[in-house]
């Protein structure tokens, strides 16, 4: 490491320049990075329901559909209407009623329990059905075209919620980049003594921030989710390795006055005290990987990156930054306004008693509110109200009971009277108001049927069934249907699939409950694994991750002890994240502390100069991951991502306190324990 850092230290003006130029591929990478808005399809692809959704799109060309309101129930107008949104490209079938009836004939003959699902006093109902899937391209700029012919609040689907999520995060995006970097940035003026080193700190992560992103290109794609969160949990999670350089860096200078080779020695002692802590935030990420719900991949590959592209960046860039400007950083030096924190190492080492069992009372709780707080799975209540997918989903469920439409797809080689026996069996659930399949389109009063709706529902390979479930999304009720109508199908064609929005949001609460322990295991794993391996002792790995696991249940009862309802997916990465993000916090204060011991025989002393030399890191360090995602909190109007934030956020601040309050007390508790098992240090003497 030493040649690295001195070449690095004589040729900062090259590595500056070369880093700019970086950014052009960068830039042009991350624009050309395709960003995915619909959770759905990171379902595993062997599930029924993935299937089901396939053959929706390959055999029937109806991948995604809208239920379409027509301010108007003249039979002339909503024919014509129906004329103009099939010229738009990506729409496979249109109809409605009027198909059925024409222009003379009365609506009255249709059947009552199918009218009232698609016309009442004031609108009729329209089907459109898409040639492509939910969130692909073409079936997006179609409800772009829609929309335009018919008001956004009038047309409803998976495809406009997907639509209003891409526009409502697309907007918000460059806001969250901007508050986080405001926050941040008055953070590290009260971390360094110059007004610059803050900009040129933040510049090097900003450049590693867009490195990461232009590398997503070789993904082929992320997640709206990923792309929201990626800068600010960068930008919180790798400020610190910034700022512990700066200080070795000006500490050298006081011993040498040759710039360069100072910065040789900081590059050096920086690289050595952060790769430990650097792996173990990597491992955290990449524990996400381990769900079968593949967002999580989608996340953990791209924040692994971010903190190995930020950790090249401080070791490489950032000193090269500061060689070349540093008469501009010389000039606005500033008195140092980090406080000093005697007073608190002080009451900390006094009162590790009365800490211990604030500690232990608090316990039992925090693991009964992490493990019972509420989530909720139903994808649209992430979105403000105000939205138009938000508007025409609640009117269809107030004005026509339409809650959610599920398909059953049946061999076609059923027989007609096992068709029957089906669906009447299926109308007989209680929840289900419809059941729609060709044997109940052949009793309507009329011979003449839309050839749109026969080909719909209908073809060389599949009967298609469409049942209207009153229950909604998500709720316990609709999966309990799901298994029932589930179970039904399979008795009349073992190979039967059941299809739509609830089945698929059945599955995604199945997979996610399993992906929380899952990743929550394999995260507690790696990172104990790691630590075993950097901190080469038995005792402190199972010290640290009970420390840092105590802080996320105390986050995470936060919001149970408030009655917030978590979206599904922040319960799931916020766990692993906050242990992955804040485990330095902890691995910061027992090395130094193992480092103390080693020079002094009193457990208490040495803890005392621990906590003078490591508090006013983690401070500041907790401080930047707060300020990077708490205004993000505030401002996103996406619970999806305001949800994760603001628990990162909180999660930051409690992992601080934990770690300089609690983990101090453990240790000194366990300090024979830890002495006898950690390589190195059984030589240690103990004051009688």
């Amino acid at each position: 490491m030493k040649k690295i850092a001195n070449f690095i230290s004589n040729h900062s003006k090259m590595i500056v320049i070369i880093s700019m130029l970086l950014l052009v591929p960068a830039i042009i990478g991350y624009m050309h990075t395709k960003i995915n808005y619909d959770i759905l399809v990171y379902l595993p692809k062997d599930i029924e329901t993935i299937k089901g959704q396939n053959i929706l799109t390959d055999d029937f060309k109806s991948g995604a559909f809208s239920f379409v309101f027509v301010e108007n129930n003249k039979a002339t107008d909503v024919l014509k209407l129906e004329k103009e949104i099939q010229k738009i490209e990506g729409v496979n079938k249109v109809f409605s009623l009027y198909d059925v009836t024409g222009e003379v004939i009365p609506i009255d003959i249709i059947p009552d329990n199918i009218k009232d699902k698609l016309a009442n006093e004031d609108s009729t109902l329209m089907i459109v059905t898409f040639n492509t899937s939910t969130s692909d391209e073409t079936t997006i700029e179609a409800v772009k075209e829609l929309r335009k012919l018919c008001k956004s609040e009038n047309v409803s689907g998976m495809t406009a919620m997907v639509l209003d999520t891409m526009e409502l995060s697309d907007k918000e995006i460059t806001a969250y980049v901007i508050i986080a970097v405001i926050l941040c940035l008055i953070v590290l003026v009260f971390a360094t003594d110059s007004f610059m080193v803050p900009v040129f700190l933040l510049g090097n992560i900003g450049m590693a921030i867009i490195y990461n992103m232009g590398s997503n290109i070789f993904l082929g794609n992320i997640s709206y989710i990923t792309k929201a969160i990626t800068a600010v949990l960068q930008l919180g999670v790798t400020t610190d390795f910034s700022i512990f350089l700066y200080h070795k860096y000006e500490t050298e200078k006081t011993k040498i006055k040759d710039n360069k080779k100072a910065m040789t020695n900081a590059i050096e002692k920086t690289f050595k005290s952060v790769i430990g802590s650097s792996l173990t935030t990597i491992a955290g990420f990449l524990a996400l990987c381990s769900m079968d719900l593949t967002l999580g991949k989608d996340i953990g590959i791209v924040m692994a990156k971010g903190v190995l592209f930020g950790l090249i960046s401080v070791i490489i860039i950032f000193p090269s930054l500061l060689l070349v400007f540093n008469n501009v950083i010389e000039k606005t030096k500033h008195k140092d306004y980090l406080p000093k924190f005697d007073k608190l190492t002080d009451l900390i080492i006094k009162g590790k008693n009365i800490i211990l069992i604030i500690f232990l009372i608090l316990l039992i709780p925090s693991f009964y509110g992490n493990k019972n707080v509420s989530v909720y799975y139903k994808l649209d209540k992430s979105l403000p109200d105000y939205l138009g997918s938000s508007i025409a989903n609640k009117r269809l469920k107030d004005e026509y009971n339409i809650v959610s439409p599920e398909i059953v797809l049946v061999d076609k080689n059923v027989k007609k009277d096992e068709i029957k026996k089906l669906v009447k069996e299926l109308e007989n659930q209680e929840g289900i108001d419809l059941v729609l399949s060709p044997s109940t389109l052949t009793n309507l009063p009329t011979s003449i049927l839309p050839d749109e709706l026969e080909e719909t529902i209908d073809n060389d390979k599949y009967n298609m069934i469409i049942i209207n479930s009153t229950y909604e999304v998500a709720s316990d009720e609709l999966n309990n249907q799901v298994d029932k109508v589930f179970n039904i199908i399979k008795k009349y064609d073992k190979n039967a699939i059941l299809a739509g929005e609830g089945p698929l949001m059945k599955d995604l609460t199945v997979i996610a409950d399993h992906d929380f322990k899952m990743v929550n295991y394999a995260s507690i794993l790696v990172i104990f694994i790691l630590m075993l391996i950097v901190l080469k002792s038995l005792s402190l790995p199972f010290i640290l991750i009970a420390t840092i696991e105590f802080a996320i249940f105390v986050n995470m009862s936060c919001a149970y002890i408030t009655g917030t309802t978590l979206p599904f997916i922040a319960s799931i990465v916020v766990g692993t994240i906050q242990l992955g993000a804040t485990i330095d916090y902890a691995i910061l204060m027992s090395t130094k502390y193992l480092e103390e011991r080693q020079k002094n025989k009193n457990k208490v002393k040495a803890m005392k100069k621990t906590l003078m030399s490591t508090v006013p890191s983690i401070f500041i360090s907790a401080l930047c991951f707060f300020g990077a995602t708490f205004g993000v909190s505030v401002y996103s109007k996406i619970d999806m991502i305001g949800a994760i934030c603001t628990l990162l956020s909180r999660g930051a601040i409690i992992s601080m306190l934990v770690v300089v309050f609690i983990l101090p007390t453990l240790l000194l508790l366990f300090d024979k324990i830890i002495i006898k098992t950690t390589k190195n240090m059984r030589g240690v003497i103990y004051e009688k």
